[in-house]
């Protein structure tokens, strides 16, 4: 469905402070896929969801999502289909408006070229889909958004996600800025969102637990790289062990490149 082809991101090309942050990402994500992304401080991860969301432009390599090139269209073109959220839970709805109003303009961007008004059936839909969450939203339609906690917010943000009806979510460590328990809620409410309304979703995390135990395709990045891509059963057999053993491992290999290319240009030991 999406297609990363040769994806590579330098900034300030060309000055001292040149930085590769994303080297030759070739991926194809699958219709359907559920795919959690680890990775170190600074191994690209965001950085691949600003090229793919477009809220920057790579310096070579392109991206198609369903055969069609998308690699130059702006960030607010490709949020009728490419979804995003964040580690902040303010940034995904409106404060100063109703959850009935926020659930509403997700439910207007979902059915495109459609009028719709807030009338007593949409309430009820909106009531019905809020009860999925557990947190006593359905009868809170009228209540500012602003008035919720951080975990309500997300959950209602993760469900009007789903309103939108993106053909890719990105979620950008969608978790990390929640308590314990909000945070596993947020994650199952997440996970079943994606089963149900058979999503395709990326989600980055520094919890390797979580990595392993959501989705059915796990990728590992490191220096701007994919260094490694696992699916299936292959995943499900994964330990936080296995995986932290595969990261140092795995890290070494690029070390010890990064060190050969760099001995043959300059000629040295």
């Amino acid at each position: 469905m999406v297609k990363i082809k040769n994806i590579t991101k330098i900034f300030e090309q060309g000055t001292i402070n040149e930085n590769i942050a994303i080297k030759n990402i070739d991926l194809t994500i699958n219709e359907g896929d559920f795919i959690t992304i680890i990775g170190s401080n600074g191994a690209g991860k965001s950085t691949l969801f600003n090229l793919i969301s477009g809220n920057i432009l790579p310096t070579t390599g392109k991206i198609y999502v369903d055969d069609k090139e998308i690699t130059k269209d702006p960030e607010h073109k490709r949020a009728k289909y490419i979804g995003r959220i964040f580690q902040n839970p303010l940034l995904g709805t409106a404060s100063n408006m109703s959850i009935e109003e926020n659930m509403m303009i997700a439910n207007k961007k979902g059915m495109r070229g459609l009028s719709l008004s807030l009338n007593h059936k949409i309430k009820t839909v909106f009531q019905k889909e809020l009860e999925q969450l557990d947190m006593h939203l359905e009868d809170r339609l009228k209540n500012s958004v602003g008035l919720l906690s951080g975990g309500q917010r997300q959950a209602l943000t993760l469900l009007m996600m789903v309103f939108s009806k993106p053909r890719l979510i990105l979620l950008d460590e969608h978790t990390a800025a929640l308590d314990p328990k909000n945070a596993e809620i947020v994650l199952q409410l997440t996970d079943k969102f994606v089963k149900e309304y058979k999503l395709t979703a990326m989600m980055i995390t520094h919890n390797m637990n979580s990595a392993i135990q959501y989705g059915n395709r796990l990728l590992m990045m490191d220096k701007g790289e994919v260094i490694f891509d696992v699916v299936g059963e292959e995943k499900k057999n994964l330990t936080v062990e296995k995986l932290v053993n595969k990261f140092h491992e795995l890290r070494h290999v690029s070390f010890q490149t990064d060190k050969v290319l760099l001995s043959e240009k300059y000629n040295t030991d």
